[in-house]
């Protein structure tokens, strides 16, 4: 592929991934692969870099960055307060698709925070993503800003094709895509609200409530839900429209011929209608809704019918990024 203002790294080596470091160090951003989506990746101790992300993306100033470290002993130099079920959270699911939200340090700035006392921290669980850390780690970086490498509000980037067709005129010759294939769980992480007695979940993802609960022998807030003393926390992908692709998204209706279709594999497809993904289970699902949307807007769709998934799981995480998508862009 031709990319007129940044460039592949892909297969990505070991070279490759020291060299994207090495761009982080100078101020320079860095799309990589994780196994939830692309992120767009800056260094999180430099606000001019910082700022170019909120800049590529279109991002509000006020909406927070997360913070992605190569382990989770890094957790303390970014979290002033780290209780113990956060811990046995981290030491749970890291490295993994889960956000975890904290009292932030000294060292989480507010261009990083959008201004709150929090700061939200992860350790993915991707082989490009963590050799990236670690590389940064090894000339001195101490966590990557990273949202999903797509404009504010659109469908986020499964794959390293389109986070170029996305941001391609955004970026500069400095800048690096590392093409690491698409990723796994294909939805964003699960962000888990730390601040409080208890867990709360921000973001629905891949880690569920049930999933949360069992590690640490505590309930699980609803997100609209504060215990005494919590504030009301900004993360990213809770703004009410999100997730929403070119053509307008309908919910659980019949589709009818011209509009594109997706729905599990075992409901069939109307004649004249556009089938754009059958996914055979719930993680297939989540592994292939943004590039279904994607491909409906490279069809030149103007409208998806989507046919939810019900249950718990990651059919939650379906649910809600499918109800942003529907309130349009």
């Amino acid at each position: 592929m031709n990319i007129k203002n940044s460039q592949f790294l892909s297969p990505c080596t070991e070279e490759s991934i020291t060299v994207a470091a090495a761009h982080l160090l100078s101020g320079d951003l860095v799309a990589f692969p994780t196994e939830t989506v692309y992120g767009l990746g800056a260094d999180a101790c430099n606000s001019i870099a910082v700022a170019r992300i909120y800049e590529a993306k279109g991002r509000p100033a006020d909406h927070p960055l997360i913070v992605h470290i190569a382990t989770m002993d890094r957790m303390g130099e970014w979290a002033q307060e780290v209780p113990e079920y956060a811990i046995e959270l981290a030491r749970g699911f890291w490295p993994g698709p889960m956000t975890l939200v904290l009292k932030r340090s000294e060292l989480a700035g507010d261009f990083i925070t959008g201004g709150q006392n929090t700061v939200g921290v992860r350790v993915p669980d991707h082989a490009v993503a963590l050799g990236l850390l670690a590389a940064f780690e090894k000339v001195g970086g101490k966590g990557v800003a990273a949202p999903s490498a797509n404009r504010f509000g659109h469908v986020s980037p499964t794959n390293a094709a389109a986070v170029v067709e996305e941001l391609g005129k955004h970026l500069t010759k400095e800048d690096l895509v590392l093409d690491g294939g698409p990723c796994n769980v294909g939805v964003e992480s699960t962000i888990i609200d730390c601040t409080g007695a208890s867990p709360r979940i921000l973001r629905p993802g891949a880690i569920s409530e049930l999933m949360i609960e069992e590690c640490t022998g505590l309930p699980v807030l609803a997100g609209n839900l504060l215990t005494k003393g919590a504030e009301d926390i900004r993360v990213s992908g809770s703004l009410e429209i999100h997730y929403a692709p070119a053509a307008k998204v309908f919910l659980n209706q019949s589709p009818v011929p011209g509009q594109g279709f997706i729905a599990d594999s075992s409901i069939k497809t109307p004649e004249g209608v556009i089938r754009l993904a059958s996914p055979n289970n719930d993680e297939e699902y989540a592994r292939v809704l943004y590039s279904a949307l994607r491909a409906a807007d490279a069809k030149g769709l103007s409208e998806v019918v989507v046919i939810q998934p019900i249950g718990a799981g990651i059919a939650v995480a379906i649910r809600d990024r499918l109800a942003r998508a529907a309130k349009g862009r």
